[in-house]
């Protein structure tokens, strides 16, 4: 059980009411208690023996005195300052994702970046940190507790700064290309001695492309290589990916792509692929049952036939490990030529979402990219968290993440802090070209 634990008018220190223990009373102690010395010596050897009636402080040291008058909430011991349970089990001496599978699309839509604003986003590889940029706001704090997923968001930058359109596309994986190597070399001098450290000892990754790099895009090649060719070939994968219309999609699905063999892998491998995205090294993440795995199914088979799949750059990636002529947002050429020009307006910094917050204080940041990060904490310290995040929110700004196993949504407790926008993120979740996540949440700060 956690502890409830009176907050500040800051949020800034959490901290339970000081205990008085006082001197015990009649209704504590026995009233046969003996209060000669050789009976004072047998409640010693009580005491050490751990007899339950042996000692009323030991009782009384369980009780947390609370203040009715003063607002509470639940929060966890771990939430702060260390980023809480997001940093038990992870692996931090790798990069986990090498791109950002969460729509870019969507997320500038839900937010609706105004130039001049304050954003804050969840680091993770970099490219929805770079895609708030083209929106100019005044700076984009992009933060993360994992130093290696902060080496890749640095390589972005210094490739964004360096290399040419063409070659950059090369690099990053989207467009084949013998030479990325030395486009690394070209871009090492910007790096930070860590950020030169761990990819000089990576550049084996570094010649697939940077978007292979990380250890969900490594399960991603497994499953294209080992595993989709058991119920596609590589010419009707390349067919699935041709422009058609909405009558000709569902037509294909049904008559090509929907094979026993397809249903079956998409039943045992999505869920588990799903389940590795979102980080199964929480303990108390809840494992896929049947209805999940259908949820998955249904979402897959509206991308290929109530969208294009020609339009998409996310399933393009998955299905043959590059990208389409459908780039992604960040690596379009429009965006990318002002993404260079507002480069400078991104501060990246290796902490938690907390850290920051607390150094901005009340008021500071009008737009908080946060993925899916509550999906790693339990609901107490997401209520914490979101409180602390409204708190340092301006008036009209907006919280934007992620769900797929808990449907986190803000509480009743702070109707007064946040209005949830239902039918904008229904309508944006329409839009989704990912099919990873079961829920999106957009909240205005009030």
């Amino acid at each position: 059980m956690y502890a409830r634990l009176p907050l500040d008018h800051k949020l800034g220190s959490m901290h339970a009411q000081p205990v008085s223990l006082g001197e015990p009373n009649s209704t504590m102690m026995d009233n046969d208690e003996p209060t000669n010395s050789a009976d004072s010596t047998t409640r010693r050897l009580r005491r050490k023996r751990g007899d339950a009636d042996s000692s009323w402080r030991r009782r009384m040291a369980s009780r947390v005195a609370i203040d009715p008058s003063r607002l509470t909430v639940p929060v966890l011991p771990t939430l702060i300052p260390t980023g809480g349970e997001i940093s038990y089990g992870a692996d931090f001496t790798a990069v986990r994702y090498a791109q950002c599978w969460e729509d870019t699309e969507v997320l500038l839509a839900g937010l609706a970046v105004q130039p001049g604003d304050v954003c804050l986003s969840v680091a993770s590889a970099g490219e929805n940190a770079l895609s708030l940029l083209t929106a100019y706001p005044a700076k984009v704090f992009a933060v993360d507790l994992n130093p290696a997923q902060l080496a890749m968001l640095e390589l972005r930058v210094a490739a964004y700064r360096l290399l040419s359109y063409d070659d950059l596309l090369v690099f990053m994986g989207s467009r084949r290309g013998q030479h990325r190597v030395g486009l690394y070399h070209n871009c090492r001098r910007l790096l930070s001695r860590h950020a030169q450290s761990y990819w000089d000892d990576r550049l084996e990754d570094i010649a697939h492309g940077l978007g292979s790099a990380g250890k969900f895009e490594h399960i991603l090649q497994r499953l294209r290589t080992c595993f989709v060719p058991l119920a596609h070939n590589r010419s009707v994968i390349n067919e699935l990916l041709q422009p058609r219309s909405r009558g000709e999609r569902h037509a294909f699905f049904r008559e090509v792509w929907d094979t026993p063999m397809r249903r079956l892998l998409v039943r045992l491998f999505l869920p588990r692929l799903v389940h590795a995205r979102t980080g199964n090294g929480v303990s108390f993440l809840p494992s896929f049952d049947v209805n999940h795995g259908r949820r998955v199914a249904e979402r897959t088979q509206r991308l290929i036939t109530e969208m294009d799949p020609a339009n998409n750059p996310y399933l393009h990636w998955m299905l043959t490990g590059t990208h389409g002529d459908y780039l992604p947002f960040a690596l379009r050429r429009e965006n990318v030529a002002t993404i260079k020009a507002n480069i400078d307006r991104l501060d990246w910094r290796l902490c938690a979402v907390e850290d920051v917050i607390s150094e901005l204080g009340d008021r500071s940041i009008d737009r908080f990219n946060l993925s899916d990060m509550f999906e790693y904490l339990a609901e107490p310290a997401y209520h914490t968290l979101l409180h602390r995040l409204a708190r340092c929110g301006r008036r009209g700004g907006r919280l934007l993440y992620w769900n797929t196993m808990f449907r986190r949504r803000r509480p009743p407790m702070m109707a007064d802090m946040l209005l949830p926008l239902t039918d904008l993120a229904a309508a944006l979740k329409n839009r989704d070209q990912v099919f990873f996540y079961d829920d999106l949440a957009i909240e205005e700060i009030i």
